[in-house]
């Protein structure tokens, strides 16, 4: 694994040129090429305001699961929200479990399944599903956004810039304000070859987290997975390390699509959501 202390230049897809090394003619276009990642064309088309440095974002779909939709749908009702302007996906995979006695997990759920059909949302019962295979699986789809409250929201490796943010964050979409940020710095993270027989999605995650988590190399930035490795691993692989991404302290993870991603969401009665990046 190599880190580069400058800029990188990557041209067709699978050729990487240092800055430092780059010719005359690539640098003057350095700007121009900064709009060509995947990462630049999502986050515009998702941005509201007339800044593309300063961006308001609202996303296709927000989701929560049992241990935090409680408090932002509380929070949004006492703000006067009357409806779920876009997609909110409630699922019961954190608590489902009375453990501690009495029926505290059962309300949580009862009031999560009352709010979805009040306000227009989409409720998975306890014990059908995990939130973040159940997102992949129905919402994600090439060139989307999501919003999440669980820090594992990645749904990069079927071409969806998903964010794990806190309860406040999803109140303001479903109040219809906007998510702002500072347009933020991309990562490269080129893949060459392909996975070692017994090597899984773990074991890649881990090393990339400890290639650049003390170091702060991606911290708040978005790592964008490209080159020719990426059609090595299935989409199920990918997500595997992806959904990993954020133990580097990234913002976000998105990776180039393939035949592959084609594949996974045709199988999911969703061929229509695929787009090559």
């Amino acid at each position: 694994m190599k880190l580069y202390d400058s800029g990188v230049f990557l041209l067709e897809g699978e050729r990487v040129v240092g800055e430092n090394e780059a010719p005359r003619e690539l640098l003057e276009k350095k700007e121009q090429y900064k709009e060509g990642t995947i990462s630049y064309g999502i986050l515009q088309d998702h941005n509201t305001g007339t800044s593309k440095e300063n961006l308001k974002i609202r996303f296709d779909a927000i989701t929560s699961h049992d241990l935090t939709y409680v408090g932002i749908i509380q929070t949004a009702r006492a703000s006067g929200m009357e409806r779920f302007p876009i997609p909110y996906v409630l699922t019961c995979c954190h608590n489902s479990l009375c453990a501690v006695g009495g029926t505290i997990n059962e309300d949580d759920h009862v009031f999560g399944l009352t709010a979805a059909k009040k306000y227009g949302g989409i409720y998975l019962p306890p014990h059908m599903g995990v939130i973040h295979q159940y997102m992949r699986e129905t919402e994600a789809g090439c060139g989307k956004m999501i919003l999440g409250s669980d820090s594992h929201t990645r749904y990069g490796a079927i071409g969806t810039m998903a964010v794990g943010e806190g309860g406040g964050e999803l109140v303001k979409q479903i109040l219809e304000e906007t998510w702002d940020i500072k347009y933020p710095e991309v990562i490269a993270v080129y893949l060459d070859g392909k996975p070692n027989p017994g090597v899984g999605p773990q074991d890649i995650a881990i090393a990339i987290v400890t290639a650049v988590f003390k170091n702060g190399y991606v911290k708040n930035k978005v790592m964008e997975f490209v080159g020719p490795g990426v059609s090595s691993m299935s989409t199920d692989y990918r997500n595997g390390i992806d959904v990993m991404t954020t133990e580097t302290t990234c913002l976000s993870s998105i990776w180039r699509t393939d035949e592959d991603t084609k594949k996974y969401l045709a199988a999911h009665g969703r061929g229509g959501e695929y787009k090559k990046t």
